[in-house]
């Protein structure tokens, strides 16, 4: 159900649309306008959440205290702008916060140009090959990666300097991206290359992404944590929308190399946001080197983590039914390859509006509830795909389903970035990482043996009932986190 972003290569064999996210919202306006969270105006001096060029002291490691359990600012009297302004996403942590600002703009960028790649990686290996098995290696190639490194990522941001962390790694997901347009460049037809490629890619990515996600809460503050997340996925999906459109314009127009070397270009927009960052240690106490198990062990102590941890992979596994979707488009539909197209396209529409229309979130304090009321409509949408077979309906529910994952997501990776201690957050990511990665597997093994044994429509309507109920026990098993209030956050 995770929307996070992973690199390229991945996005053939996950849809990952996260954790972290996850992606256009304009950050144009950059006066001193009311913030429509706590109603306070962005005059002159410093303010939490800004960086040395934007009023801090030079010489500050972070820019804003850390948000460890600290309590969300109480709502304003009267929230500005009228109804359907609210309505939108909340800008202010663009319009707030120079250094949230640039990595924004970065991730955008370089999500689409990244998604130009997966496409063009997935068309070469075809072309080279003429063979589905070998292309859906690809998304082999990338996971191993993913799972390995991402746990150690996370262990690794909770250790060294995160904005040096987050540059290896946008550095050398720049350099692999180079190699791949040399290799087109050069007509090699080495699929060996291609795997290779795929798979360091995987690598820094999973390295990185968890500092990246860390950083957050130490650019914006607590109370814009909801709104950042959502202008995140805003970014991420614009990713997974407009780049493997204008991938395939490209790769069609001028070849392979166009979109890698397009994709290396864009990733100076991440490189120069991170450079630009102050020092971004973790705060706390360290005794040594950031341990794994040290994570898991927190995880399984925090109840309110846990919980939301379990709910999105309840979703993945019992209410993803992407590996049924080419069965899907025959057996319900009478289509072709396009339709399978729409059908993928369809959640990560329905995502982008969700982010798009996400200026409420900041608003809502009993984001446990969100969770699961969002997970609960995600299965609930998922089942009632399963049961009509009107395709422009099911398009319709497969983007309600998309909608509700983006809601659930803004309010599950704020719950982990406020909640959290910083010194924990890096392993956290890491952890988020394998399951978004692993889940969705889970899921397609799940939902393809239910179909083998009965019909795709059993399993579609089976896995999003079963969805739901697993939801319905977590709330009863874990009551307290529907008591969770952002204001008063615990673990």
């Amino acid at each position: 159900m995770s929307n996070h972003q992973q690199p390229a290569s991945a996005a053939s064999a996950a849809s990952v649309a996260s954790s972290t996210s996850a992606s256009a919202a304009s950050a144009a306006s950059l006066g001193p306008d009311p913030d429509p969270v706590s109603g306070t105006s962005a005059g002159p001096g410093p303010k939490p959440g800004t960086s040395p060029e934007s009023g801090a002291a030079p010489d500050a490691v972070a820019a804003v205290a850390p948000v460890d359990a600290v309590p969300l600012p109480p709502d304003p009297v009267a929230a500005p702008g009228p109804w359907y302004r609210r309505a939108f996403a909340d800008l202010s942590p663009l319009r707030d916060h120079v250094d949230y600002r640039r990595v924004w703009i970065g991730q955008a960028v370089s999500s689409i140009g990244q998604q130009m790649t997966a496409v063009a990686v997935s068309v070469q290996v075809y072309d080279l090959t003429g063979s589905a098995f070998a292309t859906g290696l690809v998304g082999i190639f990338s996971l191993v990666p993913l799972v390995a490194f991402g746990l150690y990522g996370g262990a690794i941001a909770d250790t060294v300097d995160r904005r040096r962390l987050g540059l290896i790694g946008s550095g050398g997901l720049a350099a692999v991206s180079a190699v791949l347009a040399a290799q087109a460049l050069a007509g090699l037809g080495m699929v060996a290359i291609l795997y290779a490629a795929v798979a360091v890619q995987a690598g820094f990515f999973a390295l990185s992404s968890p500092a990246r996600s860390a950083m957050i809460p130490r650019l914006v503050p607590a109370h814009q944590l909801p709104a950042a997340n959502a202008l995140n996925t805003v970014s991420m999906n614009l990713g997974l929308t407009v780049g493997p459109m204008l991938g395939g314009v490209l790769i069609g127009a001028y070849g392979a190399q166009a979109a890698y070397l397009l994709d290396t270009v864009a990733f100076t927009a991440t490189l120069y946001a991170m450079w630009r960052l102050p020092a971004m240690r973790p705060l706390g106490e360290r005794k040594g080197r950031a341990s794994v198990l040290d994570g898991l062990r927190f995880l399984r102590e925090q109840p309110n983590l846990r919980t939301s941890f379990l709910a999105d992979l309840a979703a993945m596994v019992f209410g993803m039914p992407r590996a049924l979707f080419p069965a899907i488009a025959v057996t319900f539909y009478g289509g072709d390859a396009g339709t399978v197209g729409l059908l993928v396209s369809a959640p990560a529409v329905g995502a982008l509006i969700g982010a798009l229309f996400s200026g409420w979130v900041s608003r809502v304090h009993r984001q446990g509830v969100a969770v699961l009321a969002a997970v609960v409509a995600w299965g609930l949408a998922i089942a009632a795909f399963g049961a009509l077979h009107n395709l422009w309906l099911g398009l319709l529910l497969l983007a309600v389903a998309g909608c509700a994952d983006t809601i659930s997501m803004i309010f599950r990776n704020t719950m982990m970035q406020v909640a959290a201690p910083d010194e924990m957050r890096g392993r956290l990511q890491g952890i988020f990482i394998v399951v978004v990665a692993g889940g969705p597997r889970l899921g397609d093994f799940e939902s393809g043996t239910v179909a083998a044994l009965t019909n795709p429509a059993t399993s579609v309507i089976t896995g999003g009932l079963a969805c739901v109920a697993a939801v319905l026990l977590l709330a009863a098993r874990r009551p307290a986190f529907l008591t969770y209030d952002a204001r008063h956050p615990t673990p």
